[in-house]
């Protein structure tokens, strides 16, 4: 969903493992599930943009045997053909992409495996565009002969979860038995598949099971899905209005709020904090005693350390009119280093009314004129507008009285080079880096680091626009949350300090050469008729440049990365070697190099 890049609420082109009572978070706008929202479930890979086709998998396939495993998905406008390795992991699967064919343009539309020859037969074309179909055979050492059966690693949590999805959809006696001791299980799925199977029982057999269990984790899952349950005419499986049973709310909120938040895993923090919002869509807002118990219970864990957790807090905490979250949430919108989380904070307190100072309100509006400089897709502005206008009408007479002057003014338009110089504390001196000796330095510095200030260097130097790291940042760059992995300390300071010296071929720009000489260099990202559409900035996927193909004398392939040198001139070694132990630790804040 293009139009939402750089958003907090984007949605990457995926792939999903569906099963059974599964949920993927599909609302219009900022309504879409984020992957870590407890009612929905996460993608076994993120792709990033596209226009996704078809998809097929290589059984059969006269090829290598990890490709006759592969599911192969076709992207239109980007002219990838990915071949996708799936792992077991617990009861799903997680995946690696693999750039299989690729042409610039190669509009793909659908492929298949031949039964009798083996071969691999894909098409293009659409939007008036040249058509074809293309065969694809292997030739090499590698043999051929039909794979040998799926690995066995993951059947039995597999066979746990199908044996949970036997009671979807029906009641059955034997249901609560089987799903209660696996509503607290380690793997997600296996979770959602034991709540889904009681939310099939009648409420009435296991109600009072939720609201006296004593495992905090199991008894959060338990009355998330009561109270997913609770209120719904099941002949349409929508909420009743008014809700059906307020006294079974009133006992859910009341066991909701009894619960010890140091008890709680992650997992089961996000979902006691989701449980409240489903809660007073349910059964309305909860009085004010009632309000006074959950604020004291989440009002303390606001913020929070991950941006998950914090996105939920907020949003929670704005619904309940907590006055303590006005300076919080400011203070957050400070701190965050990245847009997407700066975005979701502002989001979510356009609609507060208590707590606020004519300080704390200016700064609110002074970020509407500082993000203003923020890039993202085609909505991006109009989303801006949306929250701003919405802040806007929160307030007071008297609160637009005192802040008429930042009201009225505009936003002033930086470059990228002086957002990042704003950033970086106004710094202009630049220090000339080389691998050498920068590495002998860093190497030593990789104890006792700031998670934190790695972060914050991350999004300073504009990687935030580009990389996709955690559950943030954009998708044109390769995502590196499993950078740490990959890459030692060197190599990974050497692909910063050099970027165009080995480019990853899943995002090689591409330079067109036109009959007059001229050239344009990008991501061709679609198609119609003659015209070729062209991204030439991977940071703002709508800076496009249409050319007429009749008029294109060659295209090549890039060697110049995307990606700009110098990102460090602006840094300290102490900095660099935070952001170093940031991408390297995989987005674990235990990592032992922050101990």
């Amino acid at each position: 969903m293009e139009y939402d890049f750089n958003t907090s609420w984007y949605r990457p082109t995926r792939i999903n493992h569906v099963t059974s009572g599964s949920e993927w978070g599909w609302r219009n706008g900022a309504g879409k599930r984020p992957e870590f929202y407890p009612d929905n479930l996460p993608a076994a890979l993120n792709i990033g943009p596209g226009s996704p086709t078809g998809t097929t998998f290589g059984y059969g396939a006269k090829f290598p045997a990890k490709y006759q495993n592969a599911l192969f998905a076709l992207d239109w406008s980007w002219g990838k053909l990915y071949a996708i390795h799936l792992k077991p992991e617990g009861s799903t699967y997680t995946a690696t992409k693999e750039e299989f064919v690729s042409g610039a343009p190669l509009p793909l539309t659908d492929a298949m495996i031949h039964p009798s020859d083996g071969a691999m037969y894909f098409t293009i074309g659409g939007r008036k565009v040249q058509s074809g179909l293309y065969r694809v055979t292997y030739t090499g050492r590698e043999s051929t002969a039909p794979a040998k059966a799926a690995s066995s690693a993951g059947a039995r949590a597999r066979a746990q979860r199908h044996a949970l999805e036997a009671f979807h959809g029906r009641a059955d006696p034997k249901a609560i038995k089987s799903a209660w001791p696996e509503l607290d299980d380690e793997d997600r799925f296996i979770r959602w598949a034991a709540r889904i199977a009681l939310e099939h029982q009648p409420i009435a057999t296991w109600a009072d099971l939720a609201l006296t269990e004593k495992n905090p984790d199991r008894q959060v899952e338990a009355l998330f899905g009561l109270t997913r349950s609770a209120g719904i005419d099941p002949k349409h499986l929508r909420p009743t209005d008014p809700p059906t049973d307020r006294l079974l709310g009133t006992k859910i909120l009341d066991a909701l709020t009894s619960i010890d938040w140091r008890k709680l895993n992650h997992a089961a923090r996000l979902t006691l904090v989701r449980t409240y919002g489903i809660h007073f869509v349910r059964f309305g807002s909860p009085d004010q005693a009632r309000t006074r118990l959950i604020l004291s219970q989440l009002e303390p864990q606001f913020p929070a350390s991950t941006f998950d957790l914090n996105w939920l807090l907020c949003e929670t905490l704005a619904a309940l009119q907590s006055p303590a979250l006005a300076a919080k949430a400011i203070g957050a919108i400070r701190n965050a280093p990245g847009q997407e989380e700066q975005l979701e904070y502002a989001r979510s307190i356009c609609f507060l009314k208590t707590g606020w100072t004519t300080e704390l309100r200016t700064a609110q509006f002074e970020w509407f004129l500082k993000a203003a400089n923020y890039r993202g897709g085609a909505s991006f502005e109009k989303f801006l507008e949306f929250i701003r206008t919405d802040a806007e009408a929160s307030l007071s007479p008297d609160e637009k009285a005192a802040l008429a002057p930042v009201l009225a003014r505009k936003p002033e338009k930086k470059s990228p080079l002086a957002q990042m110089a704003e950033a970086l504390a106004g710094r202009m001196t630049t220090t000339e880096w080389t691998l050498d000796t920068l590495v002998p330095q860093i190497e030593k510095r990789l104890k006792k680091r700031s998670f934190d200030n790695g972060r914050r260097m991350f999004a300073a130097t504009g990687c935030f626009a580009c990389h996709r790291f955690g559950n943030e940042g954009g998708m044109t760059g390769p995502d590196l949350t499993g950078a740490g992995g990959r890459y030692s300390p060197r190599d990974l300071l050497d692909q910063i300090l050099h970027p165009s010296k080995e480019i990853n071929e899943q995002f090689v720009p591409i330079v067109i050469t036109k009959d007059d000489g001229d050239t344009v260099t990008g991501v061709i990202v679609n198609l119609n008729n003659d015209n070729v559409m062209v991204n030439t900035d991977p940071a703002n996927p709508f800076q496009q440049e249409t050319i007429d193909r009749k008029k294109v004398k060659a295209i090549d392939f890039s060697k110049v990365s995307p990606m700009p040198e110098g990102l460090l001139g602006l840094l300290t070694a102490e900095e660099i070697a935070d952001l170093t132990a940031y991408i390297l630790s995989q987005d674990d804040r235990r990592n032992v190099m922050f101990r």
